[in-house]
């Protein structure tokens, strides 16, 4: 009874998420890579250093872009390392690719690219506004049902050579039928234990109580630290500097908070007197550290993230989330077994319903012959 049950919702769950998880999955494979596809189809992303030059400080590339795009405000500025252009954010939709070194504008990007049209699918089927994001959510669930009850499925109901020699290969000789089940049924458990990483980290980013639930299974029963916004101290202003702030920020950022990936950092630009100086540093493997100095003292506000080798297991797994679920954990080696369960992910659906396609077309054959025979 319960084995019909497992079957009849991984039957149903697949076939009602289906397309979604094909989706999800396909962009998937491609944003794996992202950044590597970014790098060999932008040349303007790449800026040459000469003579081992240091990085123009933020107000200087501010600066010198008010003359370039007369009327810009510059927003942020993201430096990415040495040989890598720094991206400028100007609007809401515009980024201007500078050298890091010159601040000469090498590229204008305005509006979504092929990449951001991926992730538009990867998170929203599409689908503007929140809707997208709950349908993606929500089968994202069922697909981590779909993991379990296929699991169920798939276990060999005796340890035989013959049993494991099924649950283990396909059998690329035998006719289609077989070999697509053998698709489904084999490969799904190949790629079971990545796919369950990629579901959960999803869900997280999916689901605010998942989110706290696993904080709270990780850290033995602690709450997740809430955020709060931190501003300046106004009180502490003082006579002007002949260093603006943004650059005292970005040298402290540089030289005294990054511990990881030292030459990358972003630099956020305060607009209001009681703003706080956002950095980002410690940008390795899809995790980061977010920063907020006050303007006026360059102190650390208390939203500020936790140095890296200070976090305990529930924080360090919720920063590094986002490494786990793209593949960039593990760097190259973690992308090419991602991009490969991604892959056996998104075939799954198609698999399953040609499994089930075929054996409903049996069973209608098998239905036509009782009757033909019940009337003779």
């Amino acid at each position: 009874m319960l084995k019909k049950i497992n079957a009849w919702l991984h039957l149903w769950l697949g076939l009602a998420s289906g397309i979604v998880v094909f989706i999800v999955s396909v962009t998937g494979c491609v944003l794996v890579f992202e950044q590597e596809l970014k790098s060999l189809t932008r040349p303007w992303s790449h800026s040459e250093r000469v003579n081992n030059e240091p990085y123009l400080p933020p107000s200087k590339i501010a600066e010198r872009l008010k003359t370039s795009l007369p009327g810009k405000e510059t927003r942020s500025i993201w430096y990415y390392g040495h040989g890598e252009a720094a991206k400028v954010t100007i609007d809401a939709d515009s980024m201007v690719f500078v050298n890091p070194y010159t601040a000469g504008v090498q590229a204008i990007v305005v509006g979504d690219d092929f990449f951001h049209f991926l992730l538009d699918g990867h998170v929203g089927v599409w689908i503007e506004g929140d809707v997208g994001h709950q349908i993606v959510a929500w089968a994202t669930l069922i697909f981590f049902i779909l993991l379990l009850t296929g699991l169920i499925l798939w276990w060999p109901k005796k340890w035989t050579k013959s049993e494991k020699e099924k649950a283990f290969t396909i059998k690329w000789k035998a006719k289609f039928k077989r070999v697509n089940y053998d698709l489904h049924n084999v490969l799904g458990f190949y790629a079971l234990i990545v796919a369950m990483i990629l579901t959960l980290t999803g869900l997280i980013m999916g689901f605010a109580w998942i989110n706290n639930g696993v904080y709270f299974l990780a850290s033995g029963g602690a709450e997740p630290p809430k955020r709060v916004r931190s501003f300046s101290d106004t009180t502490q202003i003082i006579a002007p500097s002949s260093i603006p702030a943004v650059d005292r920020a970005f040298k402290k950022g540089l030289e005294e908070l990054a511990v990881y990936n030292q030459d990358a950092i972003i630099i956020g630009f305060p607009d209001d007197p009681q703003d706080a100086i956002y950095v980002c540093t410690d940008m390795d493997r899809g995790a980061w550290r977010d920063i907020y100095l006050d303007q006026y003292t360059l102190e650390m506000l208390p939203s500020s993230g936790v140095q890296v080798d200070q976090l305990n297991f529930a924080d360090w797994l919720r920063r590094n989330n986002y490494g786990l679920h793209v593949g960039a954990i593990g760097n190259m080696p973690t992308k090419i077994i991602y991009f490969i369960a991604s892959l056996i992910c998104a075939s799954l659906p198609v698999t399953g319903f040609l499994v089930w396609w075929g054996k409903r077309k049996k069973t209608k054959r098998v239905g036509r012959k009782i009757i033909l025979n019940y009337d003779s």
